[in-house]
């Protein structure tokens, strides 16, 4: 069975992580909690990748929420002024208001990934995929097996599975 790693059960191995990460020497390190440096190479090369993956992930997580939370907080902003522009029968805050709360729900979805701008091309329309299709299936003629499979799989493919 392998060995544990010292440095991942030490009790102060966030602060040893730490010094790893703004690369305090690892005499220093080894001597401070006194541990070996070759348990802090072999921990800063096989552990340490990971734990900072892991973080960076968590960062990320952070600022999207952080970013969810804002622009909802925009949107209902823009709600609030919707709801006073038709209390003072305002028509056009109320119309301002209503662009500005669709693109704030726009933007919210977008981030949601429930909607997505980027360009979608359909390869199952395209002419080259068209011609690249008609020839495999030609080159198979003379093995109908294989031609029967490859059209199977293209036809999956082309229904979206």
């Amino acid at each position: 069975m392998p060995r544990r790693c010292t440095i991942c059960d030490h009790v102060e191995r966030h602060a040893i992580n730490v010094a790893l990460v703004q690369r305090d020497s690892y005499r220093h390190i080894a001597s401070y909690y006194d541990v070996s440096t070759r348990a802090l190479q072999r921990h800063s090369q096989k552990h340490l990748p990971k734990l900072l993956v892991e973080a960076s992930r968590g960062v990320e997580v952070a600022n999207a929420d952080d970013l969810l939370a804002k622009v909802e907080e925009l949107r209902l902003k823009a709600m609030d002024v919707l709801t006073q522009a038709e209390e003072a029968h305002d028509h056009r805050i109320v119309l301002a208001a209503i662009d500005r709360a669709s693109k704030q729900l726009e933007l919210l979805a977008k981030l949601l990934g429930e909607i997505s701008d980027a360009p979608q091309v359909n390869i199952h329309l395209h002419p080259e995929w068209i011609e690249l299709r008609t020839v495999i299936v030609g080159a198979l003629e003379p093995h109908p097996e294989a031609r029967g499979a490859v059209l199977r799989a293209i036809e999956g493919v082309d229904n979206g599975r």
